[in-house]
């Protein structure tokens, strides 16, 4: 029983004690007067009365009621229920108020109302001070109350005849049971009657209608988010005008979150003076009146519940976990068929008449239902994770947090995540965990109702049912008896509050109100309590969890099959069956992943284990010892599957010796997991084993023995579990006599003590490193304490090497010394110690012997740890795989053998396997290798299970960008180890972390010897050169050089100071700009002329000093054939004649100004000048340039017959200076002036010298040229969309247009329609740089137009290339795995930018070249971006360079011939170190690649080609791409000598040479889908949106490194589809292609390939050599042409093959008998022969090329299939005799075959003539023909092996080797 009221109190409104406006409420009297002992009288009251504040009102208001809540220091809660009613002030009162209020301290009347209000106001009315009547009780009968405070009110207000001292005195000495449902009926002596009834459990919370309420205010979204926002210990803040609604929510917000009790302040109303309580640390649930909302608005972290606006404000840094799935989805639902029965109807054709909707009631039971629904389906089985420490004299219970969390499979989950951390829930464990207690309704539902509510998830009215029925039992708990017997209560009148009341309220008698208490209270201590004894019972513990969890599967399923695999793999280990275990263990391992196999493991491992111990061999061992890091490595640091704490065990069991009396322990090979160094794993262990040894101790003796370790006994007992064991000790405890008592407690400390001991041993075992001589520091882990193991590695007798740091003193570590290790696990374990001996009860006296005990436990284990160490490191290494020796191309050598390292995924997804499918090949075990070519990578993958893959990364030395250090940690055993990390501009990247047993000098020595590679001090120190090795034709001997060198810079330093004396007077001009003479004054002009030639001296002096003698192959005929003159002669740009008999007719010639390379040293030896121009002039024009590079032809289109020119960049006083004002001429002249005139006569031959220019006008009036003409010789690409980059196109537009544009510019930056060109258009456009010609104005009678441009410098080329390079390389895993990253990182690059701006650039210029309009292209030094353009456009324009053979010859006199600095831009010499990679020739490479995409057939090269140069412009492997110009390769000996034989060397110096070899043997270069239009230039869209990102940049093959290095990429599986090499039977096998190992485009099937094979195939079947793929492919293409017209579509059924996927507009076909200098061969070819000859529409009549440079023709004549034919005599191979042969060479087939005799018809042999480096004469050898003539031997030495002939004699053998040598040289 307990009292219904403990006091009755009297508060008034009294003035503040400052004297300031507001009064405060003063307690005029309390009963009773003195303090209970059980219950003291609770402080601040006042200010709980009115929560407002005390304040006097103008009139009287109506009395009002609240319940506040005050919370003691015990957390208690105590409830006031406060009626206020409003009493007028005295009239003396209020003249004193007003005279004198701001002195007054205190009212002396014994009201002592007082308040300062406005004086008017007191003047004009009355005023009214509230008064309150106060109950206080630890009861919430708040109905009660009411009733109670309203009779004591009526009593006072109605006058009627009883005394109110009776009242209060039987009020305050009511006694009520607590609960047990009974029902009690009280007076209060007025007639009146009270029934109480209490509800029938306690436990449960009384809500009335709190929570109906909460939800109609709220809505359920908000009221779920309030819910959840207090389990997980947010600040909930309600807000409401009505003191009464604030109480009931806070009330409804706590029934709901039963059975959990909110532990934290709970003020459902916050008084004014209090609110900056609000602003507390602590989580709170807290309700303030809606007026004081302002000063709620600045609390960042407060969630705020607006009652009455129904609104819930969450702040952005909260973040509320919401309830997990299908959890939130299946409340949310229940509840809106709970409040809205009606929505489940509303959409029915034919809805019931009406629904019942349930009492307000009712519906907040149901609405608690589906709640205690939820907290039972989320805590559903917690009974199972407890664990029992103490079971006497008082109950301790933990819970395992982490073994629940897995078991329901929420680990990840946020929000259960922090309810269990939370308060409320570890008083639910203390308060529900007990054993035996009374249960409620939660305890049944949560044991018994589990497996119903999984049924009904899917049935809603099933769903409803259940939360009906749990409702009624909610219902009937708080009414117990329906049929209440009524209240009988006096209340007040209508309105008698605005009655004058008769007098205040009166001053009760103390001493009545007293004498009525002590007279109850004698009364009670007489009676016998009638308390109902509580019912105890066994709690019950409902189904085991993993059954409730079956639907649940993890990631992998695991099939019995995989577990079988896990047994069978420990039985063969432990039956000594090593194989057999080494094929299961990849298996195994796999298998691990999943939980059931590891458990099982750990099961197994068990079997094994006899008497706690198990002795292994050193296989065993190992083998064990893996499987459980496998095990272990998934392990979370919570261990959440239990798995560590199943092996925790065994890692003490297994051993193996070492030596006698030295044992090693599996622990001390399984410390690298996080697992071991979280305090929360080893609590969890402790209590569960204290658990087991607690039961045990309380099972029956008999059970006892039958214990077994895990305790689990097999008798039937054993289902008794630590529970069931522990509710019975409780029921029989209070039977138990004291001496039984004390010796179970003593029992229950011993057992929890040794265990402590147990465990200190434990945690020294797995925390301790087996090296802790090192001093090796414990490397913190956050959050994890400060300790994690030291780390060992995996392998087992391998140890790592010592990591010096040192910590800071925070964080619990000194400065390193040498016990440092043991200091930091004593403190570990100290700490644990600690904990759980406090939690569970140890003694002080044996709390204190254990830490004594635990240094000396941790120094005796540190030095059994030292033999262990000692004994271990003697074991034999175990075997590491097996280095990979990768292959080598011929001539390259290795510089440093393989170091150990592990190659680690970088970033790319494609090594990780991961998003692309396939296995994760990264990270892999192998070694790095350094040659002097590339550095290369071969290992295998760490990953065992993705089988015996080799992987392969490696790329060029040369194309290092940049190396930095790493410090990483190695994939297999997780050391830090020091690491590499390599990057290369060919897109590979190699990021290795050394092996340990690798040392730091060796990995620097690596480091350094790359280095050296890598940037030789000068050119021939690259592999290129030597690779030839001695014999290096072509250098000048070293002391000619020496002096040459020092003529040259005796020369040069003369050079250099005219220079500056020129850049001088640059600078003068800017500030004192010279005014220009008029261009009529003549004299001044020849006078110039001869200063000018004085002062220089002439060419011929000049060129023996500044450049080499020419050696005798440096003359005229040498630099004819150089490909510069070729394509000249192709184009038809003139002749080299002497100048006297120089055609006049021809307008430009090629002059030999340059063969010294005096004018210009970037340029080549011939160059294309007007006609009219003189030699000695141009050197006086070349000054205007930079770099002397002034403008030369370098193309003629074929139909408009424009030129197009290239030149350097104005020195900023050429043309700029002439259209600049032109004032009197000033004194300072210099020949600069002069040279600029020279420049602007030059610019003025160069237009007249265009043959349409040459009317009388000298202007183009363009009178022919119409759009329809241009229309028909071009091609638009196929997309139109929105130009990017409008810094280039309009403005371009505007000013070839004049400033006057009259259609838009193409939307890629070229002109929409030629019309909107001037209609009157200059002869020559010069398009240089915006900036160089910057205050320009256009020359009316100029007849060139400058066409001012913005482009990107060279320096953004190389910053955006380290981007692109990043951006596809990125070196670490993305932070946001998915494209967006890459895309992001790809556009801040700004590569696909610079690329758009020039196709942009180009197009415009191929624009204007089409029109008629020549273009001079003058940007940069000439030589970077001028380049780029150049090339692009002869390639837009002429589709001579889109084959093979012209795209070589574009490359050659474009790149090559003028100059472009492959060596400085791709830094590979010393010098060029700092300057780093600009990639400019890989950009123009992107541009083509982007052309080749947008149109598939023109091109008769596949994109292979390109990234082909792509990748060897850098690689240094061949010596094209090496030097900076033909002046340094004259200088090299280099130019020239591909000239001279070359067979008796091995390597190809010459890409093109390489490309020409591999070309025979397979059409990986070839372009299938080649079928060009006859006279096509191509426009291809700039925008982009339309460009691609390279697949160059992004692909990678791990199978066998880069596919470029054509040897090394013939990978030993079947050669791969496109690109098989002959001979290759087709295999029907299918085979596997990874995304990220195998090369796709290889693998890919490609018809035309697999064709060509099946042709092979039948030719070896039926006995016929096998020919050309080359031969075939123009035969099938030549058939389809003349079957082709006789079809009625024209298109032959090949020819669908050829371009089946590319849409085309026409074709053009026929048969072109093509007259050649080189007799009348019938040239059958598809497509304007573009295949296999090279003349194009624009020349036609130029002369062919001869056949040795192009594929062997079709040829007519059948006689040519034997060419020569005898017999030989050939030596078999090794130990093989010589035998006579009969001998075939075919020069079509390019074959020498042999047959046994004549007439055979099967061929029995093939030599490749192809694959023959050399013939040689030979000697005879063993067993070779006696009678033959020794100089009848020769040898034919191929790639693969030699062969050694013998001719019958001399003359036959010389015919032999004569006919073999011009079959090579034809080829």
């Amino acid at each position: 029983m307990a009292r219904l009221a403990d006091y009755f109190v009297l508060v008034a409104f009294g003035p503040h004690p400052r004297g300031s406006g507001e009064g405060q409420g003063q307690i005029l009297q309390r009963f009773p007067e003195k303090d209970w002992e059980d219950n003291p009288f609770p402080q601040g009251i006042e200010l709980f009365c009115q929560p407002s504040g005390w304040q006097l009102c103008p009139e009287r208001n109506p009395p009002t009621f609240f319940v506040a809540v005050l919370t003691d220091i015990n957390s208690e809660r105590h409830y006031c229920a406060c009626l206020t009613f409003w009493e007028p002030v005295e009239p003396t009162q209020e003249a004193v108020c007003a005279a004198d209020a701001p002195e007054r301290e205190e009212a002396s009347e014994e009201g002592g109302l007082a308040r300062l209000s406005p004086t008017g106001l007191a003047q004009s009315g009355q005023l009214f001070a509230p008064k309150t009547l106060v109950l206080v009780s630890r009861l919430d009968h708040a109905d009660v109350f009411r009733n109670s405070l309203g009779l004591i009110y009526t009593i006072h207000v109605e006058g009627l005849n009883v005394c109110l001292e009776n009242v209060v005195g039987n009020l305050l000495s009511c006694t009520v049971p607590l609960a047990g449902g009974s029902q009690r009926t009280i007076s209060l002596g007025a007639g009146d009657r009270q029934v109480i009834q209490t509800p029938l459990a306690d436990s449960l919370p009384v809500s009335r209608c709190s929570v109906a309420l909460l939800f109609r205010q709220l809505g359920i979204t908000n009221v779920l988010s309030l819910f959840c926002a207090a389990l997980t210990e947010h600040k909930v803040l309600f807000l409401s005008r009505s003191y009464q609604r604030l109480a009931d929510a806070c009330r409804g917000l706590l029934a709901l979150l039963f059975p959990l009790r909110y532990s934290f302040p709970y003020v459902p109303i916050l008084p004014a003076q209090l609110l900056e309580v609000l602003s507390t640390p602590t989580p709170f649930i807290i309700g303030v009146n809606a007026a004081f909302q302002a000063e709620t608005q600045e609390l960042l972290d407060v969630i705020v519940a607006d009652l009455d606006g129904g609104t819930v404000t969450v702040p952005e840094c909260v973040h509320i976990p919401p309830l997990p799935e299908p959890l939130q989805s299946q409340t949310h639902n229940v509840l809106s068929m709970v409040l809205d029965p009606e929505l489940e109807l509303a959409d029915l054709a034919f809805p019931p008449p009406t629904t019942s909707t349930s009492s307000l009631k009712m519906q907040d039971k149901e609405l608690r239902a589906v709640f205690l629904r939820l907290f039972a389906q989320l805590l559903q089985g917690y009974r199972w994770c407890l664990h029992i420490v103490r079971i006497h004299p008082e109950p301790v219970i933990r819970f395992h947090k982490a073994a629940f969390l897995g078991q329901r499979g929420l680990v990840e989950d946020e929000f259960l995540m922090k309810v269990l951390e939370g308060m409320a829930f570890a008083g639910f464990v203390s308060e529900r965990g007990v054993p035996y207690r009374p249960t409620d309704l939660f305890d049944e539902l949560v044991a018994h109702e589990v497996a119903r509510m999984r049924a009904d998830e899917s049935h809603p009215q099933r769903v409803l049912r259940h939360v009906q029925e749990l409702a009624e039992q909610l219902y009937k708990n708080e009414n117990p008896y329906p049929a209440v017997a009524m209240h009988k209560v006096q209340r007040p009148g209508e309105a008698s509050h605005l009655r004058r009341a008769p007098r205040p309220f009166p001053r009760l008698d103390e001493g009545t109100v007293q004498w009525i208490v002590d007279q109850a209270a004698a009364k009670m201590q007489g009676a016998p309590p009638a308390v109902k004894a509580e019912k105890r019972t066994t709690v019950p513990s409902g189904p085991p969890m993993t059954a409730i969890l079956e639907r649940g599967s993890g990631l992998h399923a695991n099939s019995a099959r995989r577990l079988e695999v896990v047994r069978n793999c420990i039985s063969y280990v432990f039956e000594g069956k090593m194989l057999e275990a080494k094929k299961l263990l990849p298996a195994v391992l796999r298998a691990l992943k999943g939980r059931a196999a590891r458990r099982c493991l750990a099961q197994e491992l068990h079997l094994h284990v006899q008497q706690n111990r198990a002795v292994l061999d050193h296989q065993q061992f190992d083998f064990v010892v893996r499987m459980m890091n496998c095990c272990l490595q998934d392990c979370t640091s919570l261990d959440e599957h239990g798995i560590a704490a199943a092996l925790l065990p065994l890692v003490t069991a297994f051993c193996r010796k070492l030596s006698p009396g030295v044992t090693q322990f599996a622990y001390s090979c399984v410390q690298e997991h996080v697992v071991w160094s979280t305090p929360q794993f080893w609590e969890a262990m402790f209590y569960g084993d204290v658990q087991t040894h607690i039961r045990a101790l309380y099972l029956e003796p008999a059970e006892d023995q039958a214990l077994s370790q895990e305790g689990e006994t097999p008798s039937q007992e054993d289902e008794r579990s630590a529970l069931d064991v522990a509710s019975e000790q409780r029921r029989l405890w209070p039977t138990l006599s004291r001496e039984k008592q004390q010796e179970l407690v003593q029992k229950e400390e011993s057992t929890v003590f040794s265990q402590a001991i147990h465990y200190a041993n434990r945690m020294s075992y797995l925390l301790l490193p087996l090296d802790s001589s090192k001093s090796r520091l414990l490397r913190e882990r956050a959050g994890l304490g400060d300790l994690e193991s030291a780390s060992n590695s995996l392998v087992t007798n391998s140890m790592a090497g010592s990591v010096a740091e040192s910590y800071d003193t925070e964080s619990g570590f000194e400065d390193a010394e040498t016990c440092d290790v043991a200091g930091a696990v004593v403190r570990f374990i100290n700490r644990f110690v600690d904990k759980v001996c406090t939690e569970s009860g140890v003694t002080s006296d044996h709390l204190k012997g254990l830490h004594v005990m635990v240094p000396d436990i941790v120094q005796m284990h540190i030095e059994t740890l030292e033999a262990v160490h000692r004994e271990s490191k003697r074991l034999p290494p175990i075997q590491k795989p097996k280095l990979l020796r990768p292959r080598l191309l011929p001539g390259e050598e290795c510089v440093l053998d393989g170091l150990r390292v592990y190659l680690l995924p970088d970033g790319r997804e494609e090594g990780a396997g991961g998003s692309s499918g396939g296995p994760a090949l990264l990270p892999a075990e192998g070694a790095v290798f350094l040659t002097t070519y590339r550095v290369i990578f071969t290992g295998m993958p760490t990953d065992p299970l993705v089988g015996e893959q080799v992987v392969v990364r490696s790329f060029p030395v040369a194309a290092l960008t940049k190396e930095k250090r790493i410090s990483v940690q190695t994939p297999v055993d997780q050391l830090l180890q020091d690491g590499l990390q390599l990057r290369s501009c060919t897109f590979q990247l190699l990021k290795m972390a050394f092996d340990e047993e690798v040392g730091s000098d060796s990995a620097e020595l690596f480091r350094k010897q790359l280095h050296k590679l890598r940037f030789p001090p000068d050119i021939r120190g690259t592999f290129a050169f030597s690779l030839g090795g001695a014999h290096a034709p072509g250098r000048p001997p070293r002391t000619t050089k020496d002096k040459a060198s020092l003529r040259t810079l005796s020369r040069n330093l003369v050079k250099n100071a005219k220079k500056t004396i020129g850049r001088q007077y640059v600078t003068r001009k800017k500030y004192n700009p010279p005014g220009w003479e008029p261009r009529g004054q003549s004299p001044a002009e020849d006078q110039e002329d001869e200063i000018s030639v004085s002062e220089e001296p002439e060419p011929s002096t000049l060129t023996p000093a500044s450049a080499l003698k020419p050696s005798d192959r440096m003359t005229m005929s040498s630099l004819v054939e150089r490909a510069c003159c070729r394509d000249y002669q192709r184009l038809g740009l003139g002749t080299l004649s002497s100048s006297l008999s120089r055609a006049k007719s021809e307008p430009f010639r090629i002059s030999p100004v340059n063969r010294m390379y005096a004018i210009c040293r970037s340029y080549p030896g011939l160059l294309i000048v007007p006609q009219s121009v003189q030699d000695n002039a141009l050197q006086r024009v070349s000054r205007c340039y930079r770099q002397n590079r002034f403008p030369v032809v370098c193309w003629r289109s074929g139909r408009s017959r424009a030129v197009l020119l290239r030149s350097g960049g104005l020195h900023g006083k050429g043309v700029v200076g002439l259209f600049k004002a032109q004032n009197a001429p000033s004194p300072g002249q210099s020949q600069a002036d002069s040279s600029s005139l020279e420049q602007e006569k030059y610019l003025q031959a160069v237009v007249s010298s265009m043959p349409r220019y040459a009317d009388a006008s000298g202007r183009n009036t363009l009178s022919g040229f119409s759009s329809a003409h241009m229309g028909a010789h071009g091609k638009w690409g196929s997309v139109r969309a929105s130009g990017r980059s409008s810094g280039l196109g309009a403005d371009v537009g505007s000013r070839l247009a004049g400033r006057d544009v009259l259609g838009p510019p193409q939307a890629n930056g070229a002109p929409s329609d030629p019309g909107f060109l001037r209609p009157q258009r200059a002869a020559l456009y010069i398009i240089g740089d915006k900036a160089q010609l910057k205050g320009v104005r256009p020359d009316p009678l100029q007849q060139w137009e400058l066409v001012p441009i913005e482009v990107f410098e060279v320096r953004q080329v190389k910053a955006s290339f380290k981007k692109l390079l990043k951006a596809c390389v990125p070196g670490c895993p993305a932070a946001e795995p998915g494209p967006a990253s890459f895309l992001r990182s790809l556009e801040d690059s700004e590569w696909l930018t610079q690329i758009h701006k020039l196709l942009q650039v180009s197009v415009l210029v191929v624009e204007l070249l089409d029109s008629g309009s020549s273009v001079l292209v003058s940007l940069e030094d000439g030589w970077d971006i001028t380049t780029q353009v150049v090339s692009l456009v002869q390639l837009l324009s002429d589709p001579f360079y889109r084959t093979l053979e012209g795209f070589r010859l574009l490359v050659e006199k474009e790149w090559l011939s003028f100059g472009h600095r492959f060596s400085h831009r791709g830094a590979h010499t010393l010098a060029g170190q700092s300057s780093g990679v600009t990639p400019v020739f890989l950009q123009f490479l992107d541009c083509v690649h982007q052309v080749h995409l947008q149109f598939p057939m023109e091109f008769e090269f596949s994109q292979f080609y390109l990234k082909f140069l792509g990748y060897h412009h850098t690689s240094r492997r061949f010596r094209t791409f090496l030097l900076d110009s033909d002046y340094e390769r004259i200088e090299l000996g280099v130019l020239y000598e591909e000239k001279g034989e070359r067979r008796g060397q091995p390597a190809c110096r010459s890409v093109w040479e390489y490309v020409e070899r591999l070309s025979k043997r397979t059409p990986v270069f070839y372009n299938y889908m080649y079928a060009p239009e006859d006279t096509e230039v191509l426009r291809p869209y700039s925008n982009v949106s339309n460009l691609k990102v390279w697949d160059f940049y992004t692909e990678e093959t791990l199978a066998e490194g880069p596919p470029y290095d054509w040897e090394l990429a013939q990978g030993p599986p079947e050669p791969p589809e496109e690109e098989r090499p002959e001979g290759g039977a087709p295999q029907s096998r299918r085979r596997v292609v990874w995304p990220c190992y195998d090369s796709r485009p290889r693998a890919q099937p490609d018809a035309i390939s697999r064709l060509l094979e099946e042709l092979q195939r039948l030719e070896t079947e039926l006995g016929r050599s096998p020919e050309r793929w080359k031969d075939a492919w123009d035969r099938v293409k030549a058939a389809q042409r003349l079957e082709g017209p006789g079809r009625p579509d024209g298109r032959a059924t090949p020819s669908s093959l050829l371009a089946s996927s590319v849409p085309h507009h026409r074709r053009s076909l026929g048969v072109y008998l093509q007259e050649g200098p080189v007799g009348s061969t019938l040239s059958l070819s598809l497509d304007s022969d573009q295949s296999s000859g090279s003349t194009t529409s624009s020349s036609r009549q130029a002369a062919r090329r001869s056949t040795s440079t192009l594929y062997s023709q079709f040829q007519t004549a059948e006689s040519e299939n034997r060419s020569y034919e005898g017999t030989l005599y050939k030596k078999g191979a090794f130990m093989k005799p010589w035998k006579a042969r009969w001998f075939v060479l075919d020069k079509t087939k390019h074959q020498l075959r042999y047959y046994d005799h004549r007439v055979d018809t099967e061929c029995k042999g093939i030599i490749d003539l192809a694959e023959v480096e050399a013939v040689a004469p030979g000697t005879p050898t063993m067993g070779a023909p006696k009678t033959v003539d020794e100089k009848a031997f020769f040898d034919v030495k191929t790639t693969r092996r030699v062969y050694n002939f013998c001719a019958q004699d001399v003359p036959s053998a010389q015919q032999w080797v004569d006919r073999i040598q011009s079959c090579l040289s034809d080829a």
